[in-house]
């Protein structure tokens, strides 16, 4: 007896990174589903590097579509994508990222259970030896265990590992468009869809590895960028019903810091340690550095209505 299994669109934002993209589609080509129940799209954020040569190697006969789009950033990639899929639901993940090969069957698993869920998988760090990656993960699989414990709390999916039903997807109108950095779109994303009444369930046995190379500047750059996503993030709470963004306890920050204690050797953990605590400066500086962009924006928006009123 044949079982019909749920189709997917698998959506991959690219920028500018040819040799992680390779591997993803590797890894994606190479996943036990059968081929003719899922799609590849990539999209193009306007690469400087061209990635069509990289789709190519794949050959014709891959179910690999490859768009492009003016820069305009992860988010609006998602959505053109998703514009032009052809699944029953959507799978995201990034082109520094490689899906398990059980990736999709897992998650049909537990499409067959909730159906209507958003699905969040297992992101795991592939760069074992570069700290400053390792840092970031240990900060995402933190704030997952935290938000576990209490489905009140403004729990997340991480876009690199996030599956949901293709017609909900578009009955909350994707993600915003605003975001224009990887910075806090599948933070609000996730807000919105629970806002709508739509559950969420985590698939730790979906796998996603991600090799994201991180220097400490650019580690440093990217938690600044977070801050600054956060704050738009919590702009857009506060001009909703869902209502302002409680702080965190202190207990969080002294948790978040005790983490890498509790799966890592005393000396890196140290390491590990220090550079989440750098992580939370850098992402304070970015949001209080949004704010006082947006504070001056609306101060000589206000200084040229005065002028056109004289």
């Amino acid at each position: 007896m044949k079982i019909d299994l749920p189709t997917f669109s698998i959506i991959v934002p690219a920028h500018n990174r040819p040799e992680t993209l390779a591997k993803c589609l590797n890894a994606l080509t190479s996943l036990s589903y059968p081929s003719d129940c899922f799609e590849v799209i990539v999209v193009d954020d306007d690469s400087a590097l061209p990635l069509e040569p990289v789709v190519a190697s794949f050959g014709a006969s891959s179910n690999i579509t490859l768009l492009r789009q003016p820069k305009a950033g992860p988010a609006a990639a998602r959505n053109f994508g998703a514009t032009k899929s052809k699944g029953a639901f959507l799978a995201f993940t990034d082109d520094d990222c490689a899906p398990s090969p059980d990736w999709l069957n897992v998650l049909a698993k537990q499409f067959a259970k909730t159906p209507d869920d958003m699905l969040g998988g297992q992101t795991v760090n592939a760069l074992k030896e570069n700290r400053c990656s390792m840092a970031s993960q240990y900060l995402i699989s933190y704030l997952y265990e935290y938000y576990q414990k209490d489905a009140s709390r403004d729990r997340f999916f991480t876009s690199n590992n996030l599956a949901l039903p293709a017609e909900l997807f578009r009955v909350i109108k994707g993600f915003d468009t605003g975001f224009h950095m990887a910075a806090a779109e599948d933070r609000e994303l996730s807000s919105r869809w629970r806002y709508h009444g739509f559950k969420m369930t985590y698939v730790p046995d979906a796998i996603v590895q991600h090799s994201h190379a991180l220097t400490f500047g650019k580690f440093c750059l990217q938690h600044f960028n977070y801050g600054q996503g956060a704050y738009r993030y919590h702009q857009i709470r506060s001009r909703c019903t869902q209502g302002l963004i409680k702080p965190e306890p202190l207990t969080f920050y002294l948790n978040l810091l005790r983490y890498p204690f509790l799966k890592l050797k005393p000396g890196k953990a140290l390491v590990s340690a220090l550079l989440v605590l750098i992580s939370q400066v850098a992402n304070i500086s970015g949001f209080f550095f949004a704010k006082g962009i947006r504070k001056k924006d609306r101060s000589l928006q206000k200084t040229r209505i005065a002028h056109q009123s004289q």
